[in-house]
């Protein structure tokens, strides 16, 4: 069985994110969240939080022991992406873009 946990319109960039799930796939959801407690980017704690919801629902469900269940997948997407205008020199503009991500992390028991 399955359990998944989804987190939409995260507000760090899906470039930044994907720098910590590479080190998460395939390990035991106990152990990816030890690592995460210690390591120093953003993304690691925003992830860590999403993995602990589909723990969550692992238990809820009643699927398997969540922290023996292994990370099957973690999908990092691209939301949407706010845009700012920064005033500059002579009249112009430049746009800053706040990017979004849409994390999702799948644990499976096999």
């Amino acid at each position: 069985m399955e359990s998944k946990a989804i987190l939409k319109y995260a507000r760090i960039a899906p470039r930044k994110v994907r720098r910590v799930t590479t080190l998460l796939k395939g390990k035991k959801a106990g152990d990816a969240m030890i690592s995460l407690k210690f390591l120093p980017h953003r993304g690691g704690k925003i992830v860590a939080k999403v993995l602990r919801s589909a723990m969550a629902n692992a238990e809820q469900k009643k699927v398997a022991e969540p922290e023996a269940m292994k990370i099957a997948k973690v999908l990092v997407d691209q939301g949407p992406t706010m845009k700012r205008m920064k005033p500059r020199a002579m009249g112009r503009a430049d746009v800053i873009r706040k990017r979004t991500s849409h994390i999702t992390v799948v644990l499976s028991d096999e």
